[in-house]
């Protein structure tokens, strides 16, 4: 693991960072601490995670959008592209990782959640960005959204082009995720996400188009606010999601239970659900269509695990809004609002802290 530092310091009056080389705490890891030679007292204290994806790449030629290296950049390139932002607020870069969001584990989000903890508590941060990769960047926000307790802002940010073609996405949305983090009207709204000028809820936002800047859509809660001229603008006073629990990073093992999403369709065979479950699957996300039906095979089969295996079951909706139930029967809960990917991490939680099913019942009831 490498990290990097951008640290605030009060004794210079240049604004230049002087790198500065740090031995290695243990054999796999390797610090380098860059300090901001110039701290401005009436300026917030932004906190930047950088965890790698296209924000941070590298693309072959400055026309090209595909192909490129994610991940390529590091912290400090990334600080020093956007100076703009130590203006509106002083900065402290950390390079906590730095690959491709596809490759990011439970164990990497335990750690992430632990960190992001630490960081908030200090009462020397007013705000932390995380840039990741847009891919699984929903993921790791909910996750950060259920294992980390405070009401600074933190916010997610990531970019759909790299960093080095023609008009990048990656600086401004950086600029506006830092301004974000710095405004006290960002706080006690949870984790949120911002890219393209949308401000939105981590509980509630996803990634919706593949390749468009405009990657990231609010389901049905809707976005929180925008971006006019740079500032964030609300449309709500602070307020939190309904159903959004919090269970400390802390009191988390190390690794999370093995929880399998299954997509349904038409002709899909139940008993991949078992196969499932046999290589270690202790919860199912079953995303069906509509409201997260199954077909009547799928139904019994899932009863036969768990009354065979105890196996706990989620069903989700594959559409993008609308409200998933229970199919019934013990073991059984609706992921409501949620997607499946995010209900997956839900459960994992859930099963982590070994909630039985009447806590499961309650975690996924979304009325409190």
């Amino acid at each position: 693991m490498f990290y990097s530092r951008h640290r605030w310091s009060c004794h210079h009056k240049r604004s230049t960072p002087t790198p500065i080389a740090i031995a290695p705490q243990d054999a796999n890891e390797l610090r380098v601490v860059h300090q901001q030679m110039s701290h401005k007292h009436h300026l917030p204290n932004v906190t930047i995670f950088a965890t790698g994806g296209t924000i941070a790449a590298t693309a072959a030629s400055a026309a090209v959008t595909m192909g490129y290296k994610s991940g390529d950049i590091g912290i400090e390139a990334l600080i020093d592209a956007v100076p703009q932002i130590r203006t509106v607020a002083n900065i402290q870069g950390i390079q906590v990782m730095n690959i491709d969001s596809t490759e990011v584990t439970a164990k990497d989000l335990i750690s992430l959640a632990r960190r992001a903890q630490q960081e908030v508590s200090s009462p020397h941060c007013d705000g932390l960005v995380i840039t990741h990769g847009t891919d699984t960047l929903e993921e790791s926000a909910f996750f950060v959204d259920l294992t980390v307790q405070t009401d600074k802002p933190i916010v997610f940010v990531g970019a759909m082009r790299p960093a080095t073609i023609i008009s990048a996405d990656g600086p401004l949305n950086l600029l506006e995720a830092v301004t974000l983090a710095a405004s006290p009207k960002a706080r006690g709204r949870g984790v949120l996400v911002t890219l393209n000028d949308r401000i939105g809820s981590a509980f509630l936002t996803s990634k919706m188009h593949a390749n468009s800047v405009d990657a990231f859509r609010a389901s049905e809660g809707g976005y929180l606010g925008f971006f006019f001229d740079v500032q964030p603008r609300f449309f709500y006073a602070p307020s939190l999601p309904l159903g959004r629990h919090y269970f400390s990073a802390f009191d988390l093992p190390d690794e999370l239970p093995q929880v399998e999403i299954l997509y349904s369709y038409q002709g899909f065979n139940p008993r991949l659900a078992e196969a499932a479950v046999k290589m270690g699957a202790k919860g199912l996300v079953l995303a069906g269509p509509g409201y997260g039906t199954w077909r009547k095979a799928g139904r019994m089969e899932n009863a036969r695990l768990v009354e065979q295996y105890n196996t706990q079951i989620v069903t989700a909706s594959q559409n993008g809004d609308g409200f998933a139930i229970s199919q019934g029967g013990r073991n059984n809960y609706g992921a409501g609002h949620l997607n499946p990917r995010k209900a997956r991490i839900m459960l994992q939680l859930g099963l982590a802290q070994g909630y039985d099913s009447e806590k499961l019942e309650k975690l996924f009831s979304f009325d409190c």
